[in-house]
């Protein structure tokens, strides 16, 4: 079980975007990288391609970023927390807060 996967919110701890809050667009190389919306935008130089209708010039991309560099953020204490797994009795597996000890989400 992954303990950051798409969808949840994060917060940035290091970096130029320290202390900037974002979604999980997606996860990638089984979690050390993640695409997170409105983190690590860069401006890239594109060349035109006139055979694929692309125009040149300056856009904005939004590159990976690494899976260390972000917590899970805790909604309840309104900081980055750290995210453990339990199994509760029935078998589910489940992630939780370990400052605040609540369940994030109900796995299978």
């Amino acid at each position: 079980m992954k303990k950051i996967r798409k969808g949840d919110e994060i917060i940035v701890i290091t970096g130029k975007d320290k202390g900037k809050r974002g979604i999980v667009l997606s996860v990638l190389l089984k979690g050390k990288k993640l695409l997170v919306d409105g983190i690590n935008t860069v401006k890239k130089h594109v060349k035109a391609n006139p055979n694929a209708d692309e125009r040149g010039g300056i856009v904005l991309k939004t590159l990976p970023i690494q899976g260390s560099n972000v917590m899970l953020y805790n909604p309840a204490t309104q900081k980055g927390s750290r995210v453990g797994i339990r199994v509760l009795e029935d078998g589910r597996k489940v992630r939780y807060f370990k400052s605040t000890d609540e369940v994030v989400d109900v796995g299978v």
